[in-house]
């Protein structure tokens, strides 16, 4: 068979400011500047916001979030129940022995005084917090890090977490003192008058809301998403804790003004 010979068809060009190009095919602005994304493809979103619908509404971003940090965190971990059972246990065994003690005085009569045993309970309270930082500490370290929270600008923001935090906590301490802190209402320990003085000037319950800020921080800081998980928690007990306990208290010295009120 004899070889033949390749076929040319010709083709007219024409000269421009973006080169020579065939005639019959001109530059097309898809040509030129080609897309970076393709329209078929789903841009990538950093951390929590790899799925766009997390951005679509409050309500689905919450659930998508909290899938994601469910997708880090091992619920059956020893750790994790450990921190858990300690920030449900330590508002649950606070309330209940307050009360108690409101109803009976059985805690004033065996320590000799109300003032001491409120110490005592607010030594208890105090130790039962220490325990529950160590098993909320453990759970984060015994479980992975998120990358997407892993970099200095989040670790910043839990920094100033922690610090926000420790004012709250801090000042409200001082406020109230250790008797008004430690449920001594509960003893028969009233005071004169509601405090207005800050933090309660710019915050309800900024002894439970500086507490949430430093797991929060502590949490960032440790890039945790069972951190996370463990700090909404918190914030939850603490929320059911404080709609528990504000209708007492105010009962308590809604009481004490009716008592004054009939000795005048």
């Amino acid at each position: 068979m004899a070889c033949q010979a390749p076929r040319y068809v010709a083709t007219s060009y024409k000269e421009g400011s973006l080169g020579t190009q065939p005639a019959s095919n001109p530059p097309t602005f898809q040509s030129l500047f080609p897309p970076t994304v393709s329209p078929t493809t789903t841009p990538a979103f950093p951390g929590f916001l790899k799925d766009p619908s997390c951005l679509l509404a409050p309500a689905q971003a919450d659930l998508c979030i909290m899938t994601r940090l469910l997708g880090y965190v091992d619920l059956s971990e020893p750790h994790f129940v450990a921190a858990v059972l300690a920030i449900v246990f330590n508002p649950l065994f606070w309330n209940v022995v307050a009360r108690w003690e409101h109803k009976t005085r059985k805690l004033s009569k065996a320590f000799g005084s109300p003032r001491l045993a409120c110490y005592t309970l607010g030594g208890a309270i105090l130790l039962l917090n220490v325990l529950r930082s160590h098993c909320f500490t453990q759970a984060m370290l015994s479980q992975p890090r998120m990358q997407s929270l892993d970099n200095p600008a989040v670790y910043h923001v839990g920094l100033a977490l922690l610090g926000v935090g420790g004012v709250f906590v801090l000042s409200s301490f001082l406020a109230l003192g250790f008797t008004g802190t430690f449920l001594g209402d509960y003893f028969g320990i009233l005071k004169e008058a509601r405090v207005t003085m800050f933090p309660f000037s710019v915050l309800d319950n900024p002894m439970y809301w500086g507490s949430t800020a430093i797991y929060l921080g502590w949490a960032i800081v440790h890039a945790s998403p069972t951190g996370l998980l463990l700090t909404a928690l918190v914030a939850l007990i603490y929320m059911v804790a404080i709609v528990y306990e504000e209708p007492f208290t105010a009962e308590i010295y809604q009481q004490k003004a009716s008592q004054a009120y009939k000795r005048s």
